[in-house]
């Protein structure tokens, strides 16, 4: 009896995609990006917001570091209207105990802000950038009667550099 062996050829010639295949995949690319973009795109806000809070953050810790710091500087008088301590080898003015405006700037370290330190009584302004951003104010510290009020630190705000507000 004769065996018959069938060989069965699976030849194949394709070596690529084809088109329909190149075509379907960039719809689908195309139909992703169309929904993922829109929450990537617009961080610039975020980033604004942050980059304030930051800012806002290190006021604060500086304002009270250099608090702290004149309290235990013999040479600083923590209840006078001028005084100043030196803080890692920066000189900070301060006003009744708290950094004034020159003082807190140089505390906090605050490069790169817009800041707009106004009149004397006007509160410092610090921005992230300039016209339409987020923004905040330091107000120095004071005094009434013999009580010292510590330096107000507003809330997020928006800057106008035309009337060279922050509200």
């Amino acid at each position: 009896m004769q065996q018959t062996t069938k060989t069965f050829s699976y030849h194949t010639r394709q070596s690529g995609f084809t088109l329909i295949e190149l075509i379907m995949v960039i719809v689908i690319l195309g139909i992703l990006s169309a929904f993922a973009l829109p929450k990537f795109a617009d961080f610039s806000d975020d980033a604004e917001a942050s980059s304030l809070e930051g800012a806002r953050g290190a006021v604060r810790s500086a304002s009270a570091i250099s608090h702290a710091a004149c309290l235990a500087d013999s040479a600083c008088n923590a209840s006078g209207a001028t005084s100043s301590t030196v803080i890692e080898g920066v000189t900070v003015d301060m006003v009744y105990g708290y950094p004034d405006k020159a003082g807190i700037q140089n505390a906090a370290d605050l490069d790169g802000y817009t800041i707009t330190p106004g009149a004397a009584a006007d509160p410092l302004i610090i921005a992230v950038e300039g016209d339409g951003t987020p923004c905040f104010t330091y107000t120095i510290a004071s005094i009434s009667g013999t009580v010292i009020t510590a330096p107000v630190i507003s809330a997020p705000l928006t800057y106008d550099s035309t009337a060279a507000t922050c509200s």
